[in-house]
C-alpha cells in the first residue's frame, strides 16, 4: 500500500533514547509523501534529558511535519468524532503509555488520541520502547496484542545481557508495519532480534 496522502497521527511518549530514530522515520514518512499530525505527551513536551530539551524536539517535529504537534487532551479529543486520521502510530510507545493505553487510562494528549482514533475501528500501530517489557508490563503488551485493531511494530531484546527484560521496536519497519495496519494485518514476523 502507498502512503502517499495517508494522513498518518505520530504521537511521541518520554522514550528519548529512540528519538533519533524516530525523527529518520518521520523524514522516511515524509519524504513518502503522508501527511503527518504529530502529538506528543506530558512527559515529551516537558522533560529534558541528555538527548535533548523539549523545544528542539517541537522544533524538529515542525521542521519535518509542517505541523504544530497536538499538545492537550482537549487538542487530541477531536480526531475521534472528526476522524481525519487513516492510521496514528505511538512512535516510541513507552511501559507507561502502553500499560495505560491496556488499562483504558486517557490522561494525556497521546492517550486520548488512541481512544479517539479507535473509536472509528481505524489501525493504531506501537512502537514499543520499555525497559519493562518482559517483567511488569508483559501483561500490558498481551492485553495491547490482542485487542481489536492495534497493531505493532515488530520489536525484540535489544541489550539481553545489561536489560534482560527491555523491549525495543525496530523502527526502520515503520512503514511496512503501518502499510500492512492499513490492510488491518499485522506485519510478520513480530518478533525480531537484534544484530
Amino acid at each position: 500500500m502507498n502512503l502517499n496522502g495517508k494522513k498518518i497521527g505520530v504521537a511521541l511518549t518520554g522514550s528519548f533514547c529512540t528519538f533519533e530514530k524516530m525523527f529518520l522515520e518521520l523524514q522516511k514518512l515524509r519524504n513518502a509523501g503522508a501527511d503527518i499530525y504529530p502529538i506528543l505527551s506530558n512527559a515529551a513536551q516537558s522533560i529534558t534529558s541528555r538527548f535533548g530539551t523539549p523545544e528542539q524536539y517541537k522544533e524538529k517535529i515542525k521542521e519535518i511535519t509542517g505541523k504544530e504537534p497536538i499538545i492537550c487532551i482537549e487538542g487530541a479529543e477531536p480526531i475521534g468524532p472528526k476522524g481525519y486520521l487513516d492510521v496514528l502510530t505511538i512512535l516510541p510507545c513507552t511501559g507507561n503509555t502502553a500499560a495505560k493505553l491496556a488499562n483504558g487510562i486517557t490522561d494525556t494528549p497521546v492517550l486520548m488520541a488512541a481512544k479517539a482514533h479507535l473509536r472509528n475501528n481505524k489501525p493504531l500501530v506501537i512502537s514499543i520502547s520499555t525497559n519493562d517489557g518482559l517483567g511488569m508490563n508483559m501483561k500490558n503488551i498481551g492485553l495491547l496484542l490482542n485487542s481489536k485493531n492495534i497493531y505493532f511494530v515488530p520489536f525484540g531484546q535489544d541489550d539481553f545481557e545489561k536489560k534482560p527484560n527491555s523491549l525495543v521496536a525496530h523502527t526502520e519497519l515503520l512503514i511496512p508495519t503501518l502499510e500492512a495496519a492499513l490492510e488491518h494485518r499485522q506485519y510478520q514476523p513480530l518478533l525480531q532480534s537484534y544484530h
